[in-house]
């Protein structure tokens, strides 16, 4: 008796666990590789299009990094990034690297580059927000400005 209840009780657990198979591209950023699309919050300036995508070829080149999210704001460019495990050890080296091309290949840019998991997910989560229509540009560039001081703040 002790024994089948057990047994109902972990069945009833573990399909409760299964029935949550709702999950959003930002729930499990954390876990795999999402590899978001770049996002341009500036909609008069689509000629960025192509610059956003060729930063984010750019920094996804590097063997270290197995994920990248670009958002380009009106004057600042938020540049995430997720670490291959064994290369946590060396993530300033990375960053400077990263920086550096950066930098070089786009001068006129201003550049917020992070590896930090919390930052990727709010960029992400920031992504799909940007695909719904009701989303302003103003609201996006506003949490745009916040996720860059949180990093900041985080430094």
């Amino acid at each position: 008796m002790r024994i089948s209840l057990h047994i109902v009780l972990f069945i009833v657990l573990g399909l409760a666990g299964c029935s949550q198979n709702e999950s959003k591209e930002s729930e499990l950023a954390l876990i795999k590789k999402t590899d978001p699309n770049p996002v341009l919050i500036d909609e008069n300036t689509k000629g960025n299009l192509d610059l956003v995508a060729n930063i984010k070829e750019a920094i996804a080149s590097y063997k270290e990094i197995y994920d990248v999210a670009v958002v380009k704001g009106k004057k600042e460019t938020l540049v995430v990034y997720k670490v291959k495990h064994l290369q946590r050890f060396h993530m300033k080296k990375i960053e400077k690297k990263i920086k550096e091309k950066l930098e070089k290949k786009f001068p006129d840019e201003k550049f917020t580059v992070s590896s930090d998991y919390k930052i990727f997910l709010e960029a992400v989560k920031l992504n799909e927000k940007m695909q719904k229509l009701d989303y302003s540009e103003k609201k996006a560039n506003k949490r745009l400005k916040e996720i860059i001081k949180l990093k900041q703040e985080m430094a």
